[in-house]
């Protein structure tokens, strides 16, 4: 929590391209999507804008091709390497925001690019060639060009933003997202829901007698979300909010994809070696979604292959995901106690709901017609302009009432989830209980923070973990520790202990450990971009370090325990390995420390793997090993 704000000074500016005068930098709406991204402003009218700088186009792709000699680019020319240089090029980033592998496991083959597995619950990282990104640096990329683009095409600084994320996204996600902003240079004012975003795009409720109860249906290239906003008196209440970060029109791809490959009889193992005709699969399904749209039968061939698809196919192929999206719109009108007739507007946003069976399949859900008539890939940075002219006080006729997708709580004993922020409670908001010891003379207690929804914590996902020292000793019960949760406008939490009798106090800001500290983001913005690349590389840096540290101690244990079930040139070759990583600690070198890392982890997997049944096998008989 920032204790405090440099104040800038106050400066006059020119706006050259649009004439007017500025007195201080732009403040633009971001949407930083899945497929593509694009940024907006409001214009000397009054209205809400998309850039197209220089006729670039209003999108710009959400996607980032390293070459060979160390440079990059971001976007349309990016989008070129998809086919001739998969393994270098990245896509759908935001699916890895705020994750680890254990949560994209399943979908690891849809990534071209190499995503590092070697811990379950870390945070993903991505390889290209010898070095490794995270998803975090790889965003800020993409929020670099679109910065760049805006200052270009404007001709001002650009250096406040506001950034939508989707309605589902959870804590970790959202911090994610706004290290990625501070990390472009970008200062992050609010991060706002994509559906609430659009409806301001939309403007309904925007009279202040108008009174309505409506659906945001947002299906994007790689999350859905659906909203149900009440409008009343200028005010939009999100009343609940339901989606899947991990369902979009990249899944409609897929299926088409699949179909393909199973007409064809083509071999799995071969297409997933060669990542050039992978991607170009992927690339004629997009093509095929899209002309399907206005046509009944595609027909194509690629490297000899026929490609051909009926609209009838298409629809029964995604059947079942348009089924899951309706699934989540009926489990949001059953947390806003709504039902379908009670909905006067429907809204579609995302390019994926263009697909004419996703607007009939919505359209039938809740009995009657969606409105589509603004461009569907605009609309969330549009309403994200408007909100940003809001926050520079140019509107007074609009509040916005967001809340928290998912329950947060702590564990309680027996591995308990005690709710102390409910799902869908309006935000920013503040919430508490009071708690006691379990154990006579108790004089520290561990708190641990949980999102989710189910009973037992460790099927939530674990945000934090801190204790409460210095409590006086007492006999169990006595103590009464006061926990409040603080939930800001950002879906960011502050976590605050308290034993009350004696004032022990104790507060954490619930942040993922990859997260930019406070200091370091602040420090970066007064330095300026030129530092902020220098601190984030001393960061990784460390972090590497520990990794690979940790890495050593573990295999270096393992060898020892389990000699007798190695062959001799295992043992040798991780020795080797081994004494490679320890030599690479002190080198300075992030890349070189992981990809020693990955390297003993590929090595030793299968052995490990081995060594694992021999235990499980010896156990079964009821014997034991070491």
């Amino acid at each position: 929590m920032y204790s405090n704000y440099l104040t800038p000074m106050a400066k006059v500016s020119i706006n050259l391209a649009t004439g007017s005068l500025q007195k201080e930098d732009l403040i633009v709406g971001i949407d930083l999507g899945t497929t593509n991204s694009l940024v907006a402003f409001i214009n000397p009218d009054g209205k809400a804008q998309v850039i197209n700088d220089t006729g670039k186009g209003e999108l710009v792709p959400s996607v980032i091709h390293f070459a060979k000699d160390g440079s990059l680019v971001v976007g349309n020319q990016a989008k070129e390497f998809l086919t001739t240089d998969p393994q270098n090029t990245i896509f759908s980033v935001k699916r890895l925001l705020g994750r680890s592998y254990g949560d994209i496991a399943k979908h690891r083959d849809f990534f071209s690019y190499k995503v590092i597995d070697d811990n379950q619950e870390s945070l993903v990282k991505i390889k290209v060639g010898d070095k490794f990104y995270t998803p975090i640096e790889l965003s800020a990329l993409i929020l670099k060009e679109l910065k760049e683009r805006a200052e270009h095409a404007l001709k001002t600084p650009v250096t406040r933003a506001v950034i939508t994320v989707p309605a589902y996204f959870n804590d970790s996600q959202r911090q994610a997202t706004r290290d990625a902003g501070k990390l472009a240079g970008l200062d992050v004012l609010r991060m706002v829901n994509e559906p609430t975003a659009a409806s301001l795009a939309y403007g309904i409720g925007l009279n202040p007698n108008e009174e309505k109860t409506i659906a945001v249906y947002d299906l994007g290239g790689g999350t859905f979300d659906v909203s149900i906003l009440q409008i009343q008196n200028g005010i939009f209440e999100v009343l609940a909010t339901n989606g899947n970060t991990f369902l979009g029109g990249d899944d409609f791809d897929r299926a088409i994809v699949d179909y393909w490959i199973h007409e064809n009889k083509l071999d799995l193992k071969s297409l997933s070696e060669n990542q050039e005709l992978a991607q170009g699969l992927r690339l004629k399904a997009e093509e095929a979604k899209k002309a399907l749209g206005s046509q009944n039968l595609f027909n194509e061939s690629l490297k000899g292959i026929p490609l051909a698809i009926s609209k009838q196919k298409f629809e029964e192929l995604i059947q079942p995901k348009l089924a899951e999206t309706l699934a989540c719109c009926q489990y949001a009108l059953r947390d806003a106690n709504l039902k379908p007739e009670n909905i006067d507007e429907v809204i579609m946003v995302g390019g994926s709901t263009r697909t004419p069976a996703v607007k009939q399949a919505v359209a039938a859900f809740f009995g009657k017609p969606v409105h589509d008539e603004l461009n569907p890939d605009e609309v969330v940075a549009l309403g994200a302009a408007i909100q940003s002219d809001i926050l520079a006080g140019n509107r007074s006729d609009i509040l916005l009432l967001d809340v928290t997708p998912l329950s947060l709580g702590i564990e309680t004993m027996g591995g308990l989830m005690d709710v102390i922020i409910a799902r869908n409670a309006k935000i920013p908001t503040k919430a508490g209980r009071q708690y006691t010891t379990s154990v006579d003379g108790q004089v520290n207690l561990k708190i641990s923070v949980y999102q989710g929804e189910r009973d037992l914590v460790q099927e939530n996902r674990k945000l934090a973990e801190f204790d409460l020292k210095g409590i006086p000793a007492m006999p169990a019960g006595l103590p009464k520790i006061d926990i409040n949760f603080l939930l800001n406008a950002d879906g960011i939490l502050t976590v605050q202990a308290t034993e009350l009798r004696s004032g022990v106090k104790q507060e954490v800001e619930v942040k993922p450990t990859y997260g930019l500290s406070d200091e370091e983001v602040e420090q970066m913005l007064l330095d300026s971009i030129a530092h902020a690349k220098d601190d984030v590389a001393q960061r990784m840096l460390i972090e590497a370090r520990t990794e690979a540290e940790q890495m050593a101690y573990t295999a270096d244990r393992f060898l020892a325990k389990n000699a007798q079930f190695l062959q001799e040139f295992e043992i040798l070759q991780s020795r080797q390995l081994l004494e490679q990583l320890r030599a690479s600690l002190n080198s300075g070198d992030k890349d070189l420390m992981l990809k020693q890392v990955e390297a003993l982890n590929e090595y030793t997997r299968p052995f490990a793997e081995r060594v694992m049944d021999v235990a499980i096998a010896t156990a079964m008989k009821g014997k034991q090993i070491d």
